[in-house]
């Protein structure tokens, strides 16, 4: 069978690595990122640049995007030159970012009026995995655009989970990531707590870490509050940036949702307090200042 035609738009730690992972099974991509480093890089193993996205649309079967906001999405879809001037009918586009449900569906309309489709399929784990091909992907679209890619999604994740209507992955992934990064804002506030009250950080991980609140998040809360190691690769700015998605998502539900509005108070203050390029864990030195 032949293969797809993909296009990747997108070539940060998690992108340029994905590419690598198509580059090693045979795909050619066709490719475009502002870092022109990284563009060097892929076109170095066989990729191809785009001048455009619109460009690159109109020569791609599947077209990846690997972007930071929904803005950039937006902008990229929307351009002049951008992937809707040039989509071609029967093409799929995936949105790997994390991205707002309601900018999801308004997208996925636009490139319908066109004949094309599109999967919302945002990742779980890291870099490291991405090159691997072992990703989590939280895959969601009409079934026959998601048939169409999920060979290829299943090349780049070891896990491929389908969740439905356009908008379920990025719904998923926004309440998966409101419960990650409120468990690390809890922790390390637990940690910090301890610090003024006292106690012994190592000995209250101990103690918590045989008991029903151990999780990896604990750990790596524990890394940098208790050995000084930040080893979880996650900023607090974009932790930020998901709980405010997320709050978006609630609103837009007809709810509230309190305990995130806490999480998000406390990025924020932090992202304000010019700690924003820090690991999540890190939001610990943040609340070690606080005061009464």
């Amino acid at each position: 069978m032949t293969k797809p035609v993909i296009g990747f738009i997108g070539l940060g730690l998690m992108g340029g690595n994905m590419v690598e992972c198509l580059q090693k099974n045979g795909f050619s991509p066709i490719v475009m990122d502002l870092n022109k480093e990284a563009v060097a890089a892929v076109v170095a193993r066989g990729a191809t640049e785009a001048t455009s996205a619109a460009k690159l649309a109109s020569a791609c079967d599947i077209v990846m995007l690997c972007l930071t906001t929904s803005a950039v999405v937006e902008k990229l879809m929307y351009a002049e030159d951008g992937i809707l001037a040039g989509i071609k009918e029967g093409a799929v586009v995936v949105d790997y970012g994390t991205s707002i449900p309601a900018s999801t569906r308004k997208i996925g309309a636009d490139l319908a009026k066109k004949g094309a489709g599109m999967v919302d399929a945002p990742l779980g784990r890291t870099p490291a995995h991405a090159k691997e091909g072992l990703l989590n992907i939280m895959a969601a679209g009409d079934k026959p655009h998601f048939d169409k890619v999920k060979t290829v999604l299943e090349i780049q994740g070891e896990n491929v989970f389908y969740l439905g209507a356009l908008g379920a992955g990025h719904t998923t992934k926004l309440i998966n990531n409101f419960m990650g990064m409120t468990t690390v804002c809890t922790m390390s506030q637990a940690f910090a707590v301890a610090d003024r009250a006292g106690v012994d950080r190592q000995q209250l991980f101990d103690i918590m870490s045989t008991g029903p609140s151990s999780s990896p998040f604990m750990q790596f809360c524990k890394n940098y509050a208790v050995d000084g190691v930040s080893d979880l690769g996650f900023s607090i700015a974009n932790a930020n940036k998901d709980l405010g998605y997320f709050l978006e998502m609630v609103n837009d539900l007809g709810t509230r949702a309190l305990i995130a509005e806490g999480t998000s108070s406390n990025l924020s203050a932090a992202v304000n307090a010019d700690m924003g390029s820090g690991n999540v864990p890190e939001i610990f030195d943040y609340f070690l200042t606080l005061d009464r």
